[in-house]
């Protein structure tokens, strides 16, 4: 039997510093009886997608990202519709993808999911043109990816404590949905947009959803009163968001949303800006990816941990609301164990 080849790209200047761990791993551990393997480093913007483009059209088998989300997705978007799979190394701060695939986040456990090379043909979606695979939308959390965008410093604590502070300033916009054909007015905080079932950090915006099932969670969520945020936060990360009477979750292949005026929108946490209309479908099996043949293990955050430790969710609530009116590294500390750093 012939070898498979792979082609390992890492770019030196995202995600966090385990890259050096990531490498030394793929050197260890990599399987050299099944594979035939090169590493390259990224030199430029836009280098991870030429090289991965590059690689599908000479018949490589693997093309492995080691970095953070946005090397990740520059790679994928280079190998839809090709036969070649997307592997992953995880050395983000978020790894949605990695997460939701249930890739490890230990470069060496990762190594061995690629030994194994399970590939499955996956869906992924495209807002304006533009391919995710993870998630989309407009509203709050495109707003919040603009500002953290701008914010300078990364990592989950800064995007927290992003999310809190822009939250108390904050107006929903009415919008105009159109799903196969039925068309409605929503008042919306934000309308998310899920091929995979989160954001990153074990931040469930669609519990449910399936890369493999052709259709993605539309996640609407209604205003809510300042109050309520807590419970919000809670159902992102104990999977229960959807019992949640603010928020409504579709399912679709087509979905057109009309704003008022033009404005900030997100692709997997990337932010750009859009006119009124925008766009979004999913394509059905269209890249293949190197996945964890077994995936079921469920992890249990921080947060759900907290949820089941009070007997009264009103208590747990309190408890929340309290942290969130402190202030200096109190709440600090709060937000590091909720997002379970």
């Amino acid at each position: 039997m012939s070898k498979k080849r792979i082609l390992f790209i890492v770019n030196p200047i995202s995600g966090t510093g385990k890259k050096d761990a990531a490498l030394r791993s793929v050197e260890k551990y990599l399987d050299k009886e099944r594979f035939d393997y090169e590493i390259r480093p990224t030199t430029h913007a836009g280098h991870a997608a030429e090289m991965a483009a590059a690689a599908a059209r000479s018949g490589t088998d693997i093309v492995a990202a080691i970095g953070g989300d946005g090397t990740v997705n520059e790679v994928a978007r280079s190998l839809v519709h090709t036969p070649t799979a997307l592997a992953i190394i995880p050395c983000g701060s978020g790894n949605g993808l990695a997460r939701h695939l249930q890739i490890p986040m230990q470069p060496a456990r990762a190594v061995g999911i690629i030994n194994r090379a399970t590939i499955h043909s996956l869906d992924y979606g495209r807002i304006n043109g533009r391919p995710f695979f993870c998630t989309c939308g407009v509203g709050f959390d495109a707003f919040v990816s603009l500002k953290f965008a701008a914010a300078g410093r990364r990592g989950p604590l800064s995007y927290v404590e992003n999310t809190v502070r822009e939250g108390l300033t904050y107006r929903p916009e009415t919008y105009k949905i159109q799903i196969d054909g039925n068309e409605k007015l929503h008042e919306a905080f934000l309308i998310a947009c899920a091929n995979a079932s989160q954001y990153g950090n074990n931040a469930f915006i669609a519990p449910h959803a399936s890369m493999k099932d052709g259709l993605m969670d539309v996640i609407i969520i209604s205003p809510f009163a300042l109050f309520e945020a807590p419970q919000i936060a809670l159902g992102l990360f104990n999977k229960k968001l959807a019992n949640n009477s603010h928020v409504e979750t579709l399912q679709a292949r087509h979905i057109r949303i009309t704003r008022p005026t033009e404005g900030a929108a997100h692709c997997d946490g990337d932010p750009f800006m859009t006119g009124r209309t925008i766009e979004v479908e999913l394509i059905r099996n269209s890249f293949n990816a190197v996945v964890n043949p077994e995936a079921h293990t469920k992890h249990k955050s921080f947060i759900l941990s907290l949820a089941e430790s009070f007997s009264s969710p009103a208590r747990l609530q309190a408890e929340i609301m309290q942290a969130l009116k402190n202030s200096g590294e109190s709440t600090r500390t709060f937000i590091r164990k909720l997002t379970n750093l």
